[in-house]
């Protein structure tokens, strides 16, 4: 948490106060994040354009006239679009401060988010290298995703959730594609046939466009850049409604651990 439509909303909200906007101060107040934000970024950013900002998986792009600004929002971070003369709070680590007079402010309890410089192709940085297809874009379709796991004997859960077969796709998210699609979260990913490839890939699209739409999941920290909490997950289906109904047939969701994380699913409609 975030996962991509968390990530997805956070891009076009900043999106429409960042481009084409020049970097006027930037001011690093705790580097110490999952990895150390560069100092460099002090001298560097500064009188730059940013001319886009785009999202890739679960990482932020902010396309500069020199290079390309990369923020990962970790467990618990988010960012905020405020005036300037904002004060800053304990956990505010990190600002961009444009020529509109707005700023953009980086918050992080946990610190385990990312910000990075990259000067050259973007594809071309390690973190981006081996990350499977956009979930959203036409590249994630039924022949490439039974292509990608016809020999994977791991459960169709942990390779929804592995970022070199398809990106994006954290916990929440898998959770419920799977339910809609009807397919065990245990099922084995190699026994999943084109047919269930099929019904699996529009779930996951499906899902995550209403996710987007609704403004995101807000569990515990995230809120969008004006900080408004998102709303989708008061249309779970299956994530964190242990031992409640099952909306579809009644039956009362069941609870176990997958790979370390909480799997929710029904046992009547998810075989």
């Amino acid at each position: 948490m975030p996962e991509l439509p968390e990530v997805e909303v956070t891009c076009r909200g900043i999106s429409a106060y960042l481009t084409n906007r020049h970097i006027t101060q930037v001011i690093i107040r705790n580097a110490s994040l999952r990895w150390p934000i560069p100092s460099t970024l002090t001298t560097l950013l500064p009188d730059q354009c940013i001319t886009t900002v785009t999202r890739r998986a679960k990482y932020l792009l902010l396309h500069c006239d020199q290079g390309t600004l990369i923020i990962h929002l970790g467990m618990s971070g988010s960012l905020r679009i405020l005036p300037t003369t904002t004060p800053s709070l304990l956990h505010d680590h990190f600002e961009l401060w444009l020529d509109s007079g707005k700023m953009l402010r980086y918050r992080d309890p946990r610190r385990f988010g990312a910000i990075l410089w990259w000067d050259g192709a973007i594809q071309q940085h390690p973190l981006f290298q081996r990350l499977g297809p956009e979930p959203l874009s036409d590249a994630f379709n039924t022949r490439y995703l039974h292509t990608k796991i016809h020999d994977r004997r791991v459960s169709i859960k942990e390779a929804l959730m592995n970022q070199h077969i398809v990106v994006g796709i954290g916990n929440i998210y898998a959770n419920e594609a799977l339910f809609h699609a009807g397919i065990s979260p245990l099922s084995a990913a190699n026994s999943l046939s084109q047919t269930r490839c099929a019904a699996l890939v529009k779930a996951v699209k499906t899902t995550l466009q209403q996710a987007i739409e609704a403004g995101g999941s807000s569990l515990r920290d995230f809120t969008d850049c004006n900080g408004r909490a998102g709303c989708f997950q008061q249309q779970y289906w299956v994530y964190g409604r242990h031992d409640q109904p099952c909306r579809q047939c009644g039956a009362l969701i069941n609870k176990i651990r997958q790979g370390q994380r909480s799997t929710f699913y029904c046992l009547q409609c998810q075989q």
